[in-house]
């Protein structure tokens, strides 16, 4: 069912399926919506939870924030609506940008299982090559805001960022584009020690966006983790195998909901 929520004024979307006593959160990747996780939500259903699947702030239905949010922001809008819809002890499912929301949520919150699926949270080693065009960015940046002034040299620059950048960032809004330039270089690594949480980490390990040596990492770093990778699969393994996702998630899933129903009863 499609509901809207505005949570310290921002207008959030998101699906509330299933009556099941366990929730679980999927969140999505940058440049998706809710959309795409429909086949992760339906495997969700068929093990009996309650699926709350969420349309980040700046994609699908929901409102652009206005202002330019990190990590912290989008984690504590999902901070938010977990409170106001009642549920305790989630868990949560999070693709690529989702998986960073998911790390941060879990550091500092109970949380039943944490599922990351070719999830970002790991800064990239950068090349000197890399830092030499960074910082010429920004001293261009800072003669260009000198000379023809905030305004005009913001469009310039976004211009050249469109085109010298990925397609993501290509393709998004400015203010969406500087909210990527600023959750791209969050590294939440120091966080992975403190999930408590069961972690299953799920990969593809022709992965180029979050590469397995970031799964790897991951799975050292997080306490109780387990890492299951697919072979010839990318970014978006649930899709590339999604028969052998789906059995590696219900299996997940269904033991969960076996143990939540026996500590009920």
């Amino acid at each position: 069912m499609d509901k809207e929520i505005s949570i310290d004024n921002q207008r959030l979307h998101y699906t509330d399926s299933g009556n099941g006593t366990s929730a679980i959160i999927l969140m999505h990747g940058w440049g998706c919506d809710h959309t795409t996780l429909a086949s992760i939500e339906k495997i969700a259903l068929s093990c009996g939870y309650r699926v709350i699947n969420v349309d980040f702030p700046g994609f699908g239905q929901s409102a652009e924030p206005s202002s330019v949010w990190g990590v912290e922001e989008y984690t504590g809008l999902i901070e938010e609506l977990i409170k106001t819809l009642g549920v305790e002890r989630p868990s949560l499912l999070g693709h690529s940008f989702g998986g960073r929301v998911g790390i941060l949520y879990s550091s500092r919150n109970p949380v039943d299982k944490l599922i990351l699926v070719d999830a970002a949270g790991i800064k990239p080693k950068r090349s000197i090559k890399y830092y030499w065009k960074v910082y010429s960015f920004k001293t261009v940046k800072r003669l260009m805001y000198l000379f023809m002034g905030k305004d005009k040299a913001e469009r310039r620059l976004d211009a050249r960022r469109a085109k010298a950048g990925s397609s993501d960032y290509a393709s998004a809004s400015p203010m969406m584009r500087r909210i990527l330039s600023k959750v791209v270089n969050e590294d939440l690594s120091d966080r992975l020690p403190m999930i408590k949480a069961p972690t299953l980490l799920i990969w593809g390990e022709n992965d180029t966006a979050t590469p397995i040596s970031d799964a790897r990492k991951m799975e050292k770093l997080i306490p109780d983790a387990g890492l299951v990778a697919f072979a010839a699969c990318g970014h978006y393994s649930f899709l590339d195998n999604p028969m052998q996702f789906a059995a590696v998630l219900r299996s997940y899933l269904s033991d969960n909901a076996a143990t939540t129903e026996a500590k009920n009863q």
